[in-house]
């Protein structure tokens, strides 16, 4: 018991630092401009913050959240200073999902001639939000997301495209959409079959719009650590984005473009593929310097590695 005390104590201990970032990076200032449902922010110069900041809507995605996503991730994308994302939301829960009165005009009332025309601006505006979600997945920085309270409908379209997922003891998860008579289609039903593995509880939570709890998802791997309370899951957050964020970004990202293209393909392409991507990949001088740090007996976060 005394071992297990002084565990709890020495891990807790470890989290203080980060808590203090924490603090620091609180939502009350608003969104960030020129976003105006997100609040960005780089809590440690390598690691940058995003935060969907429409607290008082419940965070509900709304026509600007769809758009702003793709250039923030974009923006990030390109940033040779951030290595790592956090993603979270403001107040009192991660999402209420989509903004139905806000987009009801496009999804309700498309604009066209005929048939053939509304449904042609229909698939249009379909793929204009998925990209919302993929963008996430295309950006090369590993995207952590964290999430307390409700993750609702499209909330759950976000962190699938997310890599690593993490939650509080309150977070719950709901695949709503046939609630509101509408099958997902901007990723859940692409993304959770790859996340959980399970086909028969992927099916039972799209069809009848059950919510999930947090030990739940943990048990089936929609999440891989499930923490007390927010500002601790923060802390945690920015301490797994500190450590990857430690390493060689040549190799990091390279690990998560192949990872993505190993789920879409077959052994033998991915194999192929990393091949190929390794030919350049491997001549770089982040190699050297890490074979140096371990013969040194120097930790790994005492290499100093160039902007990629």
């Amino acid at each position: 018991m005394a071992f297990v005390l002084r565990s709890a104590f020495r891990k807790q201990a470890l989290l203080i630092p980060f808590m203090n970032a924490v603090r620091g990076m609180s939502s009350s200032g608003g969104p960030t401009p020129p976003f105006t449902t997100l609040s960005v922010s780089r809590p440690v110069e390598t690691i940058t913050h995003v935060e969907i900041c429409r607290p008082e809507k419940r965070n509900a995605m709304n026509k600007a959240f769809w758009l702003e996503m793709v250039d923030c991730f974009n923006q990030i994308a390109e940033d040779s200073e951030c290595r790592v994302v956090v993603f979270s939301g403001a107040g009192k829960l991660f999402t209420s999902g989509i903004d139905l009165m806000g987009m009801a005009s496009d999804i309700l009332q498309p604009e066209g001639d005929d048939t053939a025309r509304i449904s042609w601006n229909v698939r249009r505006i379909i793929t204009k939000y998925q990209e919302t979600f993929s963008v996430i997945e295309k950006c090369p920085k590993p995207v952590i997301v964290a999430v307390h309270g409700a993750c609702i409908g499209g909330g759950v379209d976000l962190i699938t495209a997310c890599d690593i997922r993490l939650c509080t003891q309150d977070a719950w998860f709901q695949v709503k959409e046939v609630d509101i008579g509408l099958a997902a289609d901007v990723g859940t039903l692409q993304r959770l079959p790859r996340v959980i593995g399970s086909r028969s509880l992927v099916n039972e939570l799209a069809f009848t719009a059950r919510k999930m709890y947090a030990d739940e998802a943990k048990s089936c791997g929609l999440v891989s650590r499930v923490f007390p309370d927010k500002e601790t899951m923060m802390a945690g957050a920015l301490e797994m984005a500190g450590e990857i964020a430690s390493k060689s970004p040549v190799a990091v990202q390279g690990t998560k473009v192949n990872l993505i293209y190993s789920r879409d393909h077959s052994v033998p392409e991915a194999l192929n593929y990393i091949n190929t991507w390794n030919m350049s990949m491997l001549q770089t001088q982040d190699i050297m310097k890490s074979a140096q740090a371990a013969m040194e007996k120097k930790s790994p976060k005492s290499v100093t590695f160039s902007k990629l």
